[in-house]
């Protein structure tokens, strides 16, 4: 069969704030080869995303993405590595193809396992998928009081392990800081596992971070997630040579080749992939790989909607090892609407990637009307890109 469309849908809330939550818009991706349907998510801002696609060529090495997708076979695993290969030597780093091509790909493999009545992970070899325990991902309060609040509401929620993220962490006093780590630690209990997100607030400043290290160690983090920006492998390694709480990072990495770098060069304990942004599934297995052969532990990384958070199970299914998994609690109802069926905690309070074809997720329509965003891109009078009909 061949890939015959490519279509992208183009979701957002009334209001979009600057709160570090990325499930207030979204970018589905809708695929159609052989009478069959395959759906993924784009992890990025919709309008670059969608350019990337139909954009004009600038030249040989800045072509856009459809040229290395529409009309292309589709028959197995090697058809979608191939394509991905096409479209990173066609774009290079011009483009960005990645984020473009992540959701196009997830699509692929949600499209080639309804074909074949596989879910992914056995498609990629995996034998069984392992369940996971999830952690309740959400941002800190803007006072200790509600990062205490929320911490306890995690655990009476069934939680053992919480993430808090973002929010004022490293924007005032070091003392200021520590009060939140005081408060998280107390709001899930002793036997809690706390996990730290400071969103790359530190920039390059090992000593900055440096500075809350005595109160992450007293709070006991297991890790401390993005101190710096994506590809500081150097200021990674230096910080973690200082500490007993294990850096973690990776969902900023574009392609398998920053992941394997945050590995090898940044000495990160855990390594956080993001379907959306690392091309894909497929690259994001082979991360899952090198960071086993490391004694680095995967996690998925994903803040949206459950079609995003299957995709982000797959590479690492069938995994035993790596058992914690990012479960975005706090989504906004767009993300929530999006599908018809959600990824839910057993009676042990874990989760695993669905014993189903393909990602196992299916899109309610209904939502890609309600949450439409109307785009139309015209070049010098011709329409090159017009929002798809859902139905």
């Amino acid at each position: 069969m061949k890939i015959e469309t490519v279509d992208f849908f183009y979701l957002a809330m009334p209001e979009i704030t600057t709160a570090a939550d990325g499930s207030q818009d979204a970018l589905v991706v809708r695929v159609t080869a052989g009478g069959f349907i395959g759906w993924g998510e784009c992890e990025a801002a919709p309008l670059p995303s969608i350019a990337a696609f139909i954009c004009p060529m600038s030249h040989g090495a800045c072509q856009p993405v459809q040229n290395a997708v529409l009309g292309q076979p589709l028959d197995g695993p090697a058809d979608i590595a191939r394509i991905a290969a096409q479209v990173e030597y066609d774009c290079m780093d011009l483009l960005q193809a990645a984020h473009t091509w992540s959701g196009i790909e997830m699509a692929l493999w949600d499209l080639l396992g309804k074909v074949r009545s596989e879910p992914i992970w056995k498609l990629l070899g995996y034998g069984r998928s392992f369940r996971k325990t999830p952690y309740a991902s959400q941002l800190f309060g803007d006072t200790p009081q509600e990062t205490l609040e929320r911490g306890r509401r995690s655990r009476s929620d069934g939680f053992r392990a919480v993430k808090f993220g973002w929010g004022p962490i490293g924007r005032g006093a070091v003392d200021a800081d520590a009060d939140h780590f005081v408060a998280a630690r107390e709001g899930l209990g002793s036997d809690g596992i706390l996990l730290v997100d400071v969103g790359q607030v530190f920039g390059e400043d090992v000593e900055r971070a440096a500075r809350r290290i005595p109160a992450l160690e007293a709070a006991r983090a297991t890790w401390l997630e993005e101190p710096f920006a994506a590809s500081a492998y150097g200021e990674y390694a230096a910080l973690a040579a200082r500490t007993s709480v294990k850096m973690a990072g990776g969902e900023g990495a574009h392609n398998f080749h920053m992941a394997r770098n945050l590995i090898d060069y940044g000495n990160i304990g855990f390594v956080q992939i993001d379907c959306g942004r690392i091309g894909g599934i497929g690259p994001a297995k082979r991360v899952a790989d090198h960071a086993a052969a490391k004694g680095v532990t995967y996690v998925n990384h994903t803040f949206t909607s459950n079609l995003a958070l299957s995709a982000s199970l797959q590479p690492f299914a069938g995994v035993e090892d790596s058992a914690l998994c990012e479960f975005p609690v706090a989504l906004k109802s767009l993300a929530v609407d999006l599908t018809t069926n959600h990824i839910q905690r057993d009676a042990d309070g874990e989760i695993a990637a669905p014993d189903a074809p393909g990602l196992g997720i299916d899109i309610d329509l209904t939502a890609l009307e309600t949450y439409r965003v109307e785009v139309e891109i015209a070049i010098q009078g011709k329409i090159v890109f017009r929002s798809p009909v859902a139905a």
